[in-house]
């Protein structure tokens, strides 16, 4: 397989007056990881799939919520002719569970943040319920009932039927399953499960290994959630150092004035301290860069403060080293071997 890597990043001819630390920032590099995945959800991801909820775990820092983004922004782009026949279609949602501060998860802030999504401004057909036939924009209702829970909800599966939305990526989705007592866990599964089947979409949740962790409580969630794997760069695997060291030269010529083009000789460093994750990879050189142009040049001194501290590293690999021995027994799937025809008919006889 050729590691390539592709990014989406500003204009370089900005550089001059755009801070280069904001460039890399910015920088969304499609690594050889992310293609692999997205292309597996993209075998998973049709009408009419069984899988209705499919998970996607990794190391933190692995480039997950990139992941994410550009499966949406490629399915948008993928409808691009059929969006501009109807305007009111959103084939694709991108969306964060985020942590609210109260006991247990908000559905209610879930809920709505979808519907802000869906609430683009854009000519929506012209339906009998919920679109101002003026405006094409969604109406909000102002009956109390409709803003309850059970409200939100009817809106938010009423909305994406109407954008003919394919499927709801969930970032950070561990925190609908951590902030769930253990005797409802199975409910919160069900609450997804009920709105991709109402709604006619697929939900891919996205989260770090203890996403994979906390779903594995329950059998019946275990069970009912095709799972994939968003891996490291390891050290000890040829291609995947190649892979690696591509991104590391993405990030160079992203900023070649500010690196001095010295980043390439680092990258063994940088794959070692980052433990093989480009998430963790983009942190670094931001921080590097941040250094570089508040101390007025290029320094080695200024990599090395921008890495990782050993203790730092040392936790964070023993997150990746636990969570892959938790997530590998999932991912290993047996079909034995057919026994032959005259095997069965001797144990017929």
């Amino acid at each position: 397989m050729t590691n390539t890597a592709q990014i989406t990043t500003p204009d370089l001819s900005l550089i001059k007056t755009v801070k280069h630390a904001t460039v890399l920032q910015n920088l969304r590099i499609k690594h050889t990881r992310i293609k692999q995945v997205i292309d597996d959800l993209g075998c998973l991801i049709y009408p009419g799939s069984q899988d209705s909820i499919l998970m996607v775990c990794g190391p933190t820092g692995a480039g997950k919520s990139t992941l994410a983004k550009h499966m949406v922004a490629e399915e948008i782009e993928r409808s691009a002719r059929e969006m501009e026949t109807n305007a009111g279609i959103i084939p694709a949602v991108y969306v964060e569970a985020r942590a609210s501060g109260e006991d247990d998860f908000s559905w209610r802030l879930f809920y709505q943040s979808i519907l802000d999504q869906l609430e683009a401004d854009v000519d929506m057909p012209k339906y009998q319920y919920g679109v101002d036939p003026q405006t094409g924009r969604m109406v909000v209702s102002r009956n109390p009932k409709d803003r309850t829970l059970a409200g939100l909800r009817t809106s938010v599966e009423r909305a994406l039927l109407h954008r003919k939305t394919k499927f709801l990526v969930i970032d950070e989705a561990a925190h609908i399953i951590r902030q769930t007592r253990r005797n409802r866990l199975e409910i919160q599964l069900d609450t997804l499960k009920s709105l991709a089947n109402q709604a006619g979409v697929q939900i891919v949740l996205v989260g770090s290994y203890d996403l994979f962790q906390l779903m594995s409580l329950s059998g019946q969630l275990a069970r009912r959630t095709h799972v994939l794997h968003l891996e490291r760069y390891r050290q000890d695997v040829e291609s995947d150092i190649r892979a690696f060291r591509a991104c590391v030269q993405k990030f160079q010529d992203a900023a070649p004035a500010l690196w001095e083009k010295n980043l390439m000789s680092y990258a063994d460093v940088l794959h070692e301290n980052t433990l093989g994750c480009v998430g963790t990879l983009s942190a670094v050189l931001t921080r590097a860069a941040n250094l570089v142009e508040k101390k007025g040049g290029w320094s080695v001194e200024h990599l090395r403060t921008a890495l990782l501290s050993e203790l730092q590293r040392e936790r964070i690999l023993k997150e990746i080293v636990d969570g892959e021995e938790a997530i590998n027994p999932g991912l290993i799937r047996v079909m034995r071997k057919p026994k032959n025809s005259s095997s069965q008919q001797r144990s017929a006889a």
